[in-house]
């Protein structure tokens, strides 16, 4: 059985993706309101979560591709 691997690529989104979150959860609990008015804005903290979404969904598809490309034996 070979060992599994973790692509580059998923392990950089997906902790893109965890920084992003905790920065938009700290944007909805207005800890950013003093560092700059764009991030004092309600919809900053949904700019941010958003972008996290995207980087997880980023940080999957080279898991998923790794994930397949096991399976037919490559």
């Amino acid at each position: 059985m070979k060992p599994h691997h973790w692509p580059w690529s998923f392990l950089f989104f997906s902790a893109l993706g965890v920084i992003t979150t905790i920065a938009g959860i700290a944007a909805f609990a207005g800890l950013f309101k003093g560092v700059h008015p764009l991030l004092g804005d309600d919809l900053a903290g949904w700019g941010l979560i958003t972008s996290a979404i995207a980087f997880f969904l980023s940080g999957a598809f080279p898991l998923v591709l790794r994930r397949l490309a096991e399976q037919e034996g490559a």
